[in-house]
């Protein structure tokens, strides 16, 4: 699972259905000399392990499959990376800006932004789904959450390609793997984007520190942890790094992927045309077929064991959120599209556990509004070319999505 060419070609279905069935707790070899990782393929295998932080901890290490030395940990640390009290402390700071009663809040801007996104978009009739709908949608909300300009849009955009496509020569400028990273060992992602996040982000702190602001910079600079212990510059250095990239990548994956599944699926795509109160509760369906994130990593603590398999303290540990969301035992036919599915526990935004997505309901309410918005308006979309994958195993993302609408005649 280690294989970058694997992600690329969108194939690691077939190898999680392989797993799941003859090895769910797989030791996976990486290039470097005594380094590997255990891959946890069976949903309830991973929902144990992310429920259990004691054994399995996300403070040894980072949450992708990058092996970090104490220096790394010690300066990378993110609220993604600590447990415990510390953990509750630091999203606490933000819980009540990203509950299902606060985003609400948002949803007259948000139908506001996404009618105008989808205006410019059909206007060309032909276009790339990711650059022209999902891409810029979910980055506007949270630049008005952050309160920064409209112009500054791109270049958060930018950020968030550079850094999450760390691994792939399209989007980034510094490859994790090559010689040139080690300059940037001790920033996330080992990205040189990180340190211009960190910048941009230390200005903002700059201008509200101390002010009555509202905005979620406001919030994190003039707050003190639960803990009582102050954000230092790394905390919030890497808290504001979070909010640029997960307030962006996985929202955006998701509704590209979703579009490229109702268009696989025309039968529930005319179901949700037909039936639009059908929408919130296919949100759910949209997240689990998209599995944005594959997997987050934790570290044992101590010798333990998983679905009759021996871990060893120290040991990575990687429950594929993904695989999790197609597991048979679960899922029932876990590879056909139904908007109408229920239950749908799935693990989109992790599975119980105290590191469930903060902005989980954010997210619903993006993806849901996009969906009220975009299906009145179409008769049918249709691809023009194939769609371009993220060379990525830890985002499972899509770079370009060329199509061709065809526009209702009323909206």
């Amino acid at each position: 699972m280690a294989d970058l060419d694997l992600f690329e070609s969108g194939d690691p279905w077939r190898v999680f259905d392989e797993l799941r069935a003859n090895s769910p707790v797989h030791w996976d070899e990486e290039d470097a000399p005594n380094h590997g990782f255990w891959s946890l393929t069976k949903y309830h295998d991973i929902v144990g392990v992310l429920r259990d932080t004691e054994t399995f901890s996300s403070e040894r290490g980072t949450v992708n499959l990058e092996e970090l030395d104490a220096e790394q940990i010690e300066a990378r640390k993110s609220m993604l990376e600590t447990d415990g009290v510390r953990h509750r402390s630091l999203r606490r700071l933000m819980q009540g800006e990203f509950t299902p009663k606060a985003v609400a809040g948002y949803e007259t801007f948000l139908r506001g932004l996404t009618a105008s996104t989808l205006d410019a978009a059909f206007a060309k009739t032909e276009f790339d789904f990711v650059a022209e709908v999902a891409a810029d949608f979910p980055i506007r909300v949270l630049a008005r959450m952050l309160d920064v300009p409209d112009t500054d849009i791109y270049r958060l955009i930018d950020w968030g390609n550079r850094m999450v496509g760390n691994t792939d020569p399209e989007h980034t400028d510094v490859l994790a793997h090559s010689a040139e990273s080690e300059k940037y060992r001790l920033l996330p992602f080992r990205s040189p984007a990180a340190q211009e996040v960190f910048d941009y982000g230390n200005e903002l702190a700059r201008q509200r520190r101390g002010g009555d602001g509202t905005d979620l910079v406001s919030r994190l600079v003039n707050q003190t942890p639960m803990d009582g212990i102050p954000l230092s510059e790394r905390d919030f250095n890497s808290y504001f790094l979070l909010l640029v990239v997960a307030g962006n990548e996985t929202t955006r994956h998701t509704i590209t992927h979703s579009m490229d599944y109702l268009m696989q699926n025309p039968d529930q795509l005319a179901l949700l045309q037909e039936k639009p109160e059908l929408i919130p509760w296919a949100v759910e369906e949209f997240l689990r077929m998209a599995s944005p994130v594959y997997h987050f990593r934790r570290t044992a603590t101590r010798d333990t064991e998983i679905n009759g398999q021996a871990i060893k303290e120290g040991d990575k540990v990687v429950p594929w959120f993904a695989a999790g969301n197609r597991d048979p035992q679960v899922f029932d036919d876990p590879y056909r599209m139904d908007v109408t599915r229920n239950p749908n526990e799935h693990m989109a935004f992790g599975r119980g556990g105290p590191h469930m997505c903060l902005g989980n309901a954010l997210a619903r309410l993006e993806i849901r509004v996009m969906y009220e918005e975009l299906l009145p308006r179409i008769t049918g979309m249709h691809r023009l070319g194939e769609v371009s994958k993220l060379r990525s195993n830890f985002v499972n993302g899509i770079k370009r999505f060329p199509v061709r609408v065809e526009l209702a005649s009323t909206r």
